[in-house]
């Protein structure tokens, strides 16, 4: 697929403020003229059409860029498929459908914790290109062991149960996971620009990932009074490693979409509506109901001791706490999103039915600047209808 204007209007026509949308340009392209990030893309859109779509830095429109955790919509989306047509049901026992999975204490965990990352693995190891071995695959599957009891708590699977529930649509459908995404959402929802799993020709656009800024230093949390990120499988190396074709070509389930921030926006639309403009229907209303809303009862993160509001693989905003978890203040309750690694925003806000993807190369390692960041470029998203 190439990029297209052809689902492009005026904001006026989607009843955006075009005076609105100077500020949030402004802030998308502040920190790339100051020189703290090499590019970045942002795309706004409404009524299933973009309204706004820019490139600044050293990219253009049709520069691609990897989404990281914002992959996880994506997945858990594909998953909602199957629990539609009644082939996944979300109390399922994984091992049920996965028997090498059911190991080492493994053999209770069910098919929400995954999710709701609460299955009690955060931090089990998977080389990306073991996805394409079975045997390695499985064998990864089966050698994994608990940090917790499932159940127990909720901490953050940046890549591992993602790993599981590719592995189950592709038991479910009989359909490997990059085609079934592709077949079943990406053309359905005619996604310019939009892979889970590059192929090899394509890699020339894609944005390579870039480390800015200073690292915060304990002193300086302690300073902030705010609590230092545990150490994770998120590291500098890891990150770059997305900047490998092999590994681009996988499609990581849980942080490998590579696209445009158009394509991330118009997949929200998706998501607020079950179809693109005039095309058919991927999800039914009751399903995306059910998706959206928050399962994660009284989980609260383990960083900021706040409810973690979780739905079915995304967040929803929920109460005034919603910017720890990837929302503006001016986002409604109802927004739902999810973001990635080095700052990428995506979300839909079903108040106001504007949805938002920007994306970036250049990986802050000034988590408060980059929080920042986000939480100001959501609230003036949020803000373009009013």
């Amino acid at each position: 697929m190439t990029s297209t204007d052809e689902t492009t209007v005026t904001p006026a026509e989607l009843g955006i403020d075009p005076e609105k949308l100077k500020p949030l340009r402004d802030r998308a392209e502040r920190e790339v003229a100051e020189g703290v990030l090499p590019s970045a893309q942002i795309a706004v859109a409404r009524h299933g059409r973009l309204a706004y779509f820019e490139t600044f830095g050293e990219a253009t429109n049709e520069t691609l860029y990897c989404v990281f955790s914002s992959t996880k919509a994506f997945t858990s989306a594909a998953a909602w498929l199957l629990m539609e047509s009644g082939d996944l049901d979300v109390r399922e026992t994984v091992a049920d459908i996965v028997p090498e999975f059911g190991t080492n204490g493994k053999e209770t965990i069910t098919v929400d914790q995954l999710f709701l990352h609460t299955a009690g693995f955060p931090h089990a190891p998977f080389r990306p290109t073991d996805w394409n071995d079975r045997n390695r695959r499985l064998s990864r599957f089966s050698a994994w062991r608990l940090n917790s009891a499932p159940g127990e708590r909720f901490e953050y699977h940046p890549t591992s149960s993602m790993w599981v529930i590719a592995e189950i649509i592709e038991r479910k459908s009989g359909i490997d996971f990059p085609t079934f995404v592709r077949q079943k959402i990406i053309e359905p929802l005619d996604l310019a620009d939009c892979y889970i799993g590059l192929p090899d020709a394509e890699n020339y656009r894609v944005a390579p990932q870039m480390h800015v800024g200073e690292a915060m230093t304990s002193e300086d949390y302690a300073k902030l009074g705010m609590p230092e990120p545990p150490v994770t499988e998120v590291t500098e190396d890891a990150i770059l490693s997305f900047d490998r074709p092999d590994v681009r070509a996988v499609g990581i389930p849980g942080g490998g979409g590579i696209m445009t921030a158009a394509a991330l926006a118009l997949f929200y639309q998706g998501l607020l509506h079950g179809s693109r403009v005039g095309g058919p229907v991927v999800w039914q209303d009751n399903t995306l109901s059910m998706a959206r809303t928050v399962i994660s009862g009284d989980y609260r993160d383990m960083l900021f001791d706040r409810p973690v509001n979780r739905a079915m693989g995304i967040v929803v905003a929920g109460d005034e706490a919603r910017n720890f978890r990837g929302f503006g203040h001016l986002n409604s309750e109802l927004a739902f999103g999810h973001g990635g690694a080095g700052g990428q925003i995506a979300w839909a806000d079903p108040a106001t039915g504007i949805s938002l993807g920007y994306c970036t190369n250049g990986h802050d390692r000034n988590p408060l600047r980059l929080g920042r960041r986000g939480v100001s470029i959501s609230n003036k998203a949020a803000h373009l209808c009013h």
